[in-house]
């Protein structure tokens, strides 16, 4: 299992991505949390396996709606144990 710290630029804030996010790592299985940065950023935790990470950052990069993702930086980071989903505030 490996865990992910991805950090997603561009029109991110204010359009329920956090919401949409919590919903396709529920659905595909990733364990994490999702958080707005005051900077207009948003911080991803994604914990799964390789497969389910994948299809995760395709999704959270292309299917929304209404938000435009222009960058996505991702780097492992050191696996702790997640319980679920959530959405930090």
């Amino acid at each position: 299992m490996k865990t992910f710290e991805i950090i997603v630029k561009g029109y991110v804030q204010g359009v329920g991505f956090r919401y949409f996010v919590q919903k396709e790592a529920k659905s595909i299985g990733i364990k994490g949390y999702v958080k707005n940065l005051e900077n207009g950023d948003v911080l991803i935790i994604a914990q799964g396996e390789n497969y389910q990470l994948e299809e995760f950052v395709k999704n959270v990069k292309t299917k929304h709606h209404y938000a435009t993702v222009k960058e996505m930086l991702i780097k492992d980071i050191e696996s702790s144990d997640y319980d679920g989903f959530t959405i930090k505030f």
